[in-house]
């Protein structure tokens, strides 16, 4: 994650989690059914993953807590960042899909004339969270009428 965001943006992540769990600690109330949640979102999400989720490939914490969510029929959705992609990519977010994921793709939505990069990365979280039914307080209405 440091590779992805940089340490300040780690740091800064760090003071915003409630919880936080070592990626191989398999038995983390998260990797549980009766751990209650609105969903999970995996963002950005690597093929590597998005293919472990769609083979039920529980072998970390992340894998199992997304395949949890599935069992559970709660929202899981799948930020897959890859580009450009190949037949095995779409198989993978074809099967996912199928499981009951959702694979909404980061691209910034241009139409709503973001002024700055962290303007479109907001929009892109809202549209995540939204797609777990969160109520976030804020308008996030792209349309009127």
């Amino acid at each position: 994650m440091a590779h992805e965001v940089g340490d300040g943006a780690l740091r800064r992540i760090a003071t915003m989690v409630a919880q936080h769990h070592p990626l191989d600690n398999i038995g983390a109330s998260i990797a549980s059914g009766s751990c209650r949640t609105a969903g999970m979102i995996v963002a950005p999400c690597s093929i590597r993953t998005l293919s472990a989720i769609a083979a039920s490939a529980n072998d970390n914490l992340l894998v199992r807590a997304a395949d949890v969510q599935l069992k559970e029929r709660r929202r899981l959705v799948l930020m897959v960042r890859e580009s450009p992609l190949h037949l095995g990519h779409l198989r993978a977010m074809a099967a996912v899909t199928e499981i009951g994921a959702i694979v909404p793709p980061p691209v910034p939505a241009f139409y709503t004339r973001p002024g700055t990069l962290a303007e479109a990365v907001d929009h892109m979280a809202r549209r995540a969270i939204r797609l777990l039914d969160v109520d976030l307080s804020v308008s996030t209405r792209e349309w009127e009428g």
